[in-house]
């Protein structure tokens, strides 16, 4: 991999590719050391969650990149798929609104999400 937007570009292309809601990415790197982005969607149900998942999962491994980490795959949600420059986090519309990371880390710094998936 060239650098991590083109993981990252990955990612959003196989969120959008299974009708994932709101897409959105945030560059955090100024901000902390946990990660770089923040890449964040939210599914109608649990089982678009899992299919999400599963579609990222997949993209990225063909890419040879896989998570870290994996947390909430059980969830019905929220599900955190860690690779360590990036993390992404698939939520329910519900806890989407509740957690609203996008407020959260309001002062990074928000990717044109459309820009990457074209």
């Amino acid at each position: 991999m060239e650098n991590i937007l083109d993981a990252v570009r990955i990612t959003c292309k196989a969120l959008d590719e299974h009708l994932a809601h709101d897409i959105k990415v945030i560059d955090i790197a100024h901000l902390t050391t946990i990660s770089e982005y923040f890449v964040i969607a939210d599914a109608k149900n649990e089982n678009q969650m899992k299919a999400l998942q599963d579609a990222v999962e997949e993209s990225l491994a063909k890419a040879g990149i896989h998570p870290e980490r994996i947390e909430g795959s059980r969830s019905e949600t929220w599900i955190l798929l860690d690779y360590g420059e990036f993390v992404v986090h698939i939520f329910s519309r519900e806890d989407r609104e509740f957690y609203n990371i996008e407020r959260v880390w309001s002062d990074g710094k928000m990717l044109d999400t459309d820009m990457l998936i074209n």
